[in-house]
C-alpha cells in the first residue's frame, strides 16, 4: 500500500512511540488522524510541527475506554475523511501491579483501553474499510505478552489479547484487509522505572541494548508499505530477548 495521501487513524499518537509512527507516516505522505486523551499541549506540539512540514493532520481528543469515546473517534475520522486506510491501535496504560494488590479498577483500567478499545475500534474501522476493499490494521503488543512481567500481570494479559485479537481478525478479515502486530522489547522506559528495571530489562535481550520509537515506527511503515502479503504476524521488535 502507497502512503501517500492515505488516511491513518493513530490512537495515543502525540506521544513517546505513538508521536515518532505519526511523524514516520506524515513524512511518508500520509494524512495523520491523531487521537489523544489527556495530552493536549504534546498533540498540538505534533500539529504545528507536521503542518509547518507541509503534511496534513488533525488531531482529536476523546477516551478510548468507554465505548462513547470510541464511536466519538470513529464518527470524527468519518466525519473529516470520509475514510480510513489505516488503523494503528498504539494507546495502552502501564503501570505496576503486583500480585496480592491488584483492585477490579486496576484490571478494568488496563484492558478496557490495552484490549477492548482496540477490538471495538478494528470492528468499526473495519466495515468502512470493508467497504473500500483495502485497508490494514497494525497493532501494538509488548514483549510481556509472551514471557509475562511477574508485577505487570493484566498488563501483560491485556497485551497477550492483543496477539490473539490481531490472529482472529487477519481471519475474519480477509482477503481484503491485513492485520498484524508489533511486539516491542525495552523501548522508551516508563519515567517511573528505576535504573535496576533498565538494567534488568536490557539484559533479557541479546543485543544488550535498549530500542528506539524510531525502530517501531520503521516496522509500522514497512507492514503498510513495504509487503501487502502480510496478515496475521507478530513482529517481535525486542532485541532478542523473545527467543533468549
Amino acid at each position: 500500500m502507497d502512503l501517500k495521501n492515505k488516511i491513518v487513524l493513530i490512537t495515543g499518537g502525540a506521544v513517546r512511540i505513538g508521536r515518532v509512527v505519526s511523524l514516520e507516516l506524515s513524512k511518508a505522505g500520509s494524512t495523520i488522524f491523531c487521537q489523544y486523551f489527556s495530552s493536549s499541549e504534546s498533540a498540538q506540539s505534533l500539529k504545528n510541527k507536521i503542518e509547518n512540514k507541509g503534511g496534513r493532520i488533525h488531531i482529536f481528543q476523546s477516551d478510548l475506554s468507554n465505548q462513547n469515546g470510541i464511536k466519538q473517534t470513529v464518527d470524527e475520522v468519518i466525519r473529516v475523511f470520509d475514510r480510513v486506510d489505516i488503523l494503528i491501535n498504539n494507546a495502552a496504560v502501564f503501570f505496576k501491579t503486583p500480585l496480592g494488590k491488584v483492585t477490579e479498577q486496576d484490571w478494568d483500567s488496563l484492558h478496557n483501553l490495552n484490549l477492548k478499545a482496540p477490538f471495538f475500534l478494528a470492528q468499526a474501522v473495519s466495515q468502512y474499510m470493508l467497504k473500500q476493499k483495502s485497508g490494514k490494521i497494525i497493532n501494538i503488543a509488548d514483549a510481556g505478552a509472551e514471557t509475562p512481567y511477574p508485577a505487570y500481570l493484566p498488563y501483560s494479559i491485556s497485551k497477550a489479547g492483543i496477539i490473539n485479537l490481531t490472529k482472529g481478525l487477519a481471519k475474519a478479515l480477509a482477503p481484503d484487509i491485513q492485520v498484524n502486530c508489533i511486539s516491542p522489547g525495552p523501548v522508551m522506559f516508563p519515567e517511573d522505572y528505576s535504573e535496576e528495571e533498565r538494567r534488568f530489562s536490557v539484559e533479557q535481550t541479546l543485543l544488550k541494548r535498549e530500542g528506539s520509537a524510531e525502530d517501531i515506527a520503521r516496522t509500522v511503515r514497512f507492514l503498510i508499505e513495504g509487503s501487502d502479503y502480510i496478515t496475521g504476524a507478530v513482529i517481535p521488535v525486542d532485541g532478542g530477548r523473545q527467543v533468549r
